[in-house]
């Protein structure tokens, strides 16, 4: 019995990571604040890595049942993130000034 599946064409999806790569890349150097680009920087990665699932893990042409089971993890690790960021953000993390190691005068 033949198959009829198409196979997607890898090398539009190489093409298509490469330039969300670049566009990551020229995303750093925009002048707006590290949240706005954190954001953006995460956007991009989940786009990326959507496009890697679908076609490189061939999730696009599985069953609805499989691409639920590959989501999981992400919605797993998504919660755990937002739960676990206001504590980071509740300790001001600052390093106490030191005397520099050139001003301490050896025997």
């Amino acid at each position: 019995m033949a198959t009829t599946d198409k196979h997607p064409n890898y090398m539009a999806i190489f093409w298509w990571l490469a330039v969300l790569t670049v566009i990551e890349l020229g995303v750093i150097f925009l002048p707006t604040g590290k949240v706005t680009i954190g954001v953006l920087l995460c956007g991009l990665a989940v786009a990326k890595a959507a496009l890697v699932a679908m076609y490189f893990m061939h999730l696009r042409f599985e069953t609805r049942t499989l691409g639920l089971i590959a989501m999981t993890p992400l919605t797993i690790a998504t919660l755990l993130v937002l739960l676990l960021l206001p504590d980071g953000f509740a300790v001001d993390h600052r390093t106490q000034a030191t005397a520099p190691a050139a001003s301490v005068q050896s025997k």
